[in-house]
């Protein structure tokens, strides 16, 4: 990773000494707070700050280079001029894991990329040094700050890849060029951008463009559009689910399906002609499913049983997706992160086995297309019929949350506020010891503010 050959690799033009040109980076970084000592810095124009202004600053801490859209009016080292820094990122990202002796698994779907990258992540780590995405770095600039981090001693990379465009997977794909590609499902999600499910399964079937040749394909065979893939590049997939025969058979598949509240789930998995109990320390039946496409893999790259069913026993929850918090004798089920109806559903179903009062704080979904309206309804009903003893929804679209749980169950406490403030001044009235309180949203609904309303002390 010389900087001769990062600016070949950008298609940047180098300016500095010869001696510099010659040297290697010790890291890349986009944030200038992070530069130091050996550190190339890409300066990336955003829609609130322009990183170029920064340039001075990473020089005075230490940076090895700069790349950068313009060149600086005084340049203390060297720097490398490209047309996008953007675009730079991704080319030198590429040049990067290309050069890497590892297997990356990638993993994309409409729901559960992140708790199924953390439960592969934590089977695998059972028997190699493993680097994964952290926070959502997983679109076209964090993931290739994620493969920046991976270093000789990591052995697997699991990489989430998110998208909400048509061509976005593709362009990942270049990057990551993935050796074991996992789809968790189809569902409805972006239809704004993509149109329907069957769009959703064409964007995301783009992780194939760049699959190893000697890559597998592992698909979630209970979802009805997975289902229509019968092969890649002439390699049938892995398929794993809890209906055996639906669909397709079932390579991994579960059965014995136990749920333990809010402790979990136990199973017994099945793969080949091995098969073994398991309890998942996160509840809800898709966890089966990601412990299923854990397994999958873990089998896949040469792993035991018992050290797929030791990884998935180890698995802790992230803070934002079905985190449990224990608070003044509240128990808050913090799913914030995002939202969408399949994950609505999954989420609303995890409280519906909680013991005590159940409460679900819902809240707008986005990029959901001409349906978006019909979408948060549907969700109103199912949390209706679920019997929970209180529904507060917030915002303009989850009107209509509210009036279809309204609908189907007159007598259901619900509330409706279109403004957050508002509902953050009423919530605190509703809770009460012993209450098991779901808060949920798309990400753009700010639902941590209810979160810390709920566990302040």
């Amino acid at each position: 990773m010389t900087l001769e050959n990062i600016a070949r690799a950008c298609g940047g033009i180098y300016y500095g000494s010869e001696e510099s040109r010659k040297k290697e980076v010790a890291d890349i970084v986009t944030d200038s707070r992070e530069a130091k000592e050996g550190s190339l810095f890409i300066a990336i124009r955003g829609e609130r700050v322009d990183a170029h202004r920064f340039i001075p600053a990473v020089f005075a801490q230490g940076a090895l280079c700069v790349i950068c859209e313009e060149a600086p009016k005084e340049a203390a080292g060297a720097y490398i001029v490209v047309e996008s820094s953007l675009q730079a990122v991704k080319d030198i990202a590429e040049f990067y894991r290309q050069q890497l002796d590892i297997r990356v698994i990638g993993i994309t779907g409409s729901v559960g990329k992140t708790s199924t990258k953390e439960i592969i992540a934590s089977v695998l780590a059972e028997k190699y040094n493993v680097l994964k995405t952290q926070k959502n770095f997983n679109n076209e600039l964090g993931l290739p700050l994620t493969i920046f981090r991976l270093r000789e001693e990591h052995e697997v990379a699991v990489l989430e890849m998110g998208i909400n465009h048509f061509g976005e997977m593709h362009r990942l794909s270049k990057v990551a060029r993935p050796d074991y590609c996992v789809i968790t499902n189809i569902g409805q999600c972006h239809l704004e951008f993509l149109g329907d499910r069957d769009g959703v399964l064409r964007a995301k079937s783009e992780i194939f463009d760049y699959l190893s040749a000697t890559g597998r394909v592992i698909l979630n065979g209970d979802d009805d559009k997975l289902a229509t893939v019968t092969e890649v590049h002439g390699i049938r997939p892995l398929f794993f689910g809890c209906d055996i025969d639906r669909y397709v058979p079932k390579d991994v598949y579960a059965d014995q399906i136990e749920y333990l509240g809010l402790k979990g789930v136990r199973c017994r998995i099945h793969v080949g002609e091995q098969e073994f109990t398991v309890t998942i320390p996160i509840p809800g039946y898709h966890m089966v499913l990601n412990a299923l496409a854990a397994t999958a893999v873990g089998r896949t790259l040469g792993l035991t049983t018992e050290e797929i069913a030791r990884g998935i026993e180890k698995l802790e929850t992230l803070g934002g997706r079905l985190h449990m918090i224990e608070h003044e004798g509240v128990t808050v089920i913090d799913d914030c992160y995002n939202a969408n109806p399949a994950s609505m559903k999954a989420s609303l179903r995890v409280l519906a086995n909680a013991p005590g009062r159940k409460i679900a704080i819902l809240g707008d979904m986005g990029e959901l297309g001409e349906e978006e309206l019909a979408l948060h309804r549907e969700i109103g009903a199912f949390a209706a019929e679920l019997a929970l003893d209180e529904l507060i929804c917030v915002g303009a679209l989850s009107e209509g949350m509210a009036q279809a749980a309204k609908a189907v169950k007159a007598d259901m406490k619900i509330l409706w506020t279109e403004q957050l403030e508002d509902a953050l001044s009423q919530i605190p009235e509703e809770i009460r010891p012993g209450d098991y309180v779901l808060v949920k949203a798309s990400h753009f609904m700010h639902f941590e503010k209810v979160v810390d309303v709920l566990t302040k002390e």
